[in-house]
C-alpha cells in the first residue's frame, strides 16, 4: 500500500486542488481535521490562502495546534507547507496586526516590500533561484517558473532557505528544516514544476516511513 498524504482541513481554501495534484501523480490523499487522522498521518499537507490571523484563529478552534505541533515537531512525520500553509510556521505575522504562529521555523511574516511600478498582491509566474540544494527540486530543467499569489512573506535565517524569486528584491520561496518544507508558489498551480515538487516530497517522505 502507498502513501496517503493527509491534507489540513481548517477552512482556509485551495484544498480541492491540492487534492487533485496528489490524484494527478497517482497518490492517494485526505481531507481532515481530525485529530485522530493526524495522530494516524504519515505525512502532512498543509495548504491555504487568506490571511494568517484567521487561519490561526481556526486552527485552534479545531483544536489542531498542539497535535500538529506534536506530529510534524515531535515525531518528525514528514510536512510540506504550500502557501498560507508556509507563513503559519512562521514564529509571527504583522498581517493585519501581529499574529503568533506555529513556531516551527525562526522567522516572521513580513508584508513585501516593493515600489510603485510593482502590485500587490504578488500575482503569477517567477523564476526560482536556489542559494542551496534541496531534494524538491531534483530533476528539474532550466524551466524554473512557479506560480505565486501573495503579498506577505517568510523573512528567516538563510539556512532553511532553499529558493526566492525576484519581486522587487528577494522573496522566500521555499524553506526546509529537518522533516519541514514549505512553498510560497503553489505547487498544485505551477503545471510540470509543481508535479515534479509534489513527487520529489512523495519521494522524500516514503523514505522516512
Amino acid at each position: 500500500m502507498g502513501l496517503t498524504i493527509t491534507i489540513v482541513d481548517y477552512g482556509m481554501g485551495n484544498l480541492s486542488s491540492v487534492k487533485n495534484a496528489f490524484d494527478h501523480i497517482g497518490v492517494q490523499s485526505t481531507v481532515t481535521n481530525k485529530i485522530d487522522d493526524l495522530k494516524n498521518a504519515r505525512a502532512i499537507c498543509l495548504p491555504g490562502v487568506g490571511a494568517f490571523g484567521e487561519a490561526m484563529t481556526n486552527l485552534k478552534n479545531l483544536n489542531l495546534v498542539d497535535e500538529l505541533t506534536y506530529q510534524v515537531v515531535h515525531q518528525k512525520k514528514p510536512f510540506l507547507g504550500i502557501c498560507l500553509g508556509m507563513q503559519l510556521i512562521a514564529e509571527s505575522s504583522e498581517e493585519n496586526g501581529l499574529h503568533k504562529g506555529l513556531g516551527w521555523i525562526d522567522g516572521k511574516v513580513l508584508r513585501i516590500q516593493t515600489d510603485a511600478k510593482l502590485r500587490l498582491p504578488h500575482i503569477g509566474w517567477n523564476d526560482l533561484h536556489f542559494p542551496r540544494q534541496s531534494f524538491l527540486y531534483e530533476g528539474m530543467g532550466p524551466d524554473k517558473n512557479f506560480y505565486f499569489v501573495h503579498s506577505y512573506q517568510m523573512v528567516c535565517d538563510p539556512q532553511w532557505v532553499t529558493a526566492s524569486c525576484e519581486y522587487g528584491g528577494l522573496v522566500t520561496a521555499s524553506v526546509q528544516k529537518e522533516n519541514m518544507v514549505a512553498t510560497q508558489f503553489h505547487p498544485e498551480k505551477s503545471h510540470a514544476n509543481g508535479m515534479l515538487v509534489l513527487r520529489n516530497f512523495i519521494k522524500y517522505a516514503t523514505s522516512l516511513c
